[in-house]
């Protein structure tokens, strides 16, 4: 995959860059991210450096992983992460993905995760044509299923077990969301614009 930009009314979504490393290790010193994430802790700047210059870069190429930095339209500012995992499926019957992200703690609280969340979905959709994405995170990130639920995300359940962290098994969240769980997205010209839906059938259980 060659890498996109995408563009929101407040932020602009790109790949990350080398030159990101600095703030990315700033961001990843709160201790939520490596707490509900596999950041690693501590987390130093050679950490930051990989992911930035060899990591997100390789994911792209190999298409396991597209990876965006969400940075604010207003300063430049990098504003958190979101990526795209799971692409084995992409080219499958199944058609899934899985979306991730995390935001700087100074950017928590504004919209903003959201709002890259959804262009990234849409993107998904119409572009690659994934038919179902998945959410996961492990049981108790309120922060995170807060998010998926206001992108549209319907929740699923639990997962028993399913997680391996610090040497033990925890549970995750599940949810999903479908092309036709969100509304159109509005046109250039204002109107109401078109969102692909799934190519494949689907046949809910009606019990």
């Amino acid at each position: 995959m060659e890498p996109v930009t995408l563009t929101t009314e407040r932020l602009s979504l790109r790949p990350f860059a080398a030159s990101d490393a600095a703030a990315v290790h700033l961001a990843c010193q709160e201790p939520d991210i490596p707490r509900w994430t596999s950041v690693p802790s501590p987390y130093h700047l050679q950490d930051a450096e990989l992911f930035t210059g060899t990591t997100v870069p390789e994911g792209w190429r190999t298409d396991t992983s597209y990876t965006f930095a969400v940075l604010s339209r207003t300063d430049g500012s990098l504003v958190g992460s979101m990526v795209l995992v799971r692409l084995d499926q992409l080219h499958t019957p199944e058609r899934q993905a899985e979306l991730g992200y995390w935001t700087a703690k100074e950017q928590r609280g504004k919209g903003y995760t959201v709002e890259a969340a959804r262009a990234v979905v849409r993107w998904a959709f119409a572009d690659l044509g994934v038919e179902r994405m998945e959410w996961l995170a492990e049981a108790g990130n309120e922060g995170s299923r807060a998010v998926a639920r206001k992108v549209g995300f319907q929740m699923e359940g639990t997962l028993r077990a399913k997680l391996v962290a610090e040497g033990t098994r925890r549970d995750v969240w599940i949810g999903s969301l479908l092309p036709s769980d969100l509304p159109p997205a509005p046109a250039p010209d204002g109107s109401a614009g078109s969102l692909a839906h799934e190519h494949t059938p689907y046949l809910p259980y009606p019990g």
